[in-house]
């Protein structure tokens, strides 16, 4: 896996965890994916893993 595709792999999860943490908050309602909070923290984690070496 090349360095470019690490660097997207991580702006992805942390821009999925800054989402969550945003819907948390209360500053971004998006209902549809209101449930599935937790999840997608568990997906950001997991595209963090696998981004990393």
């Amino acid at each position: 896996m090349s360095n470019k595709t690490r660097s997207i792999l991580k702006a992805i999860a942390v821009i999925l965890v800054l989402l969550t943490v945003m819907m948390q908050v209360g500053w971004v309602a998006i209902p549809i994916i209101s449930p599935y909070k937790f999840w997608i923290a568990v997906i950001a984690f997991g595209t963090l893993l696998v981004a990393s070496k």
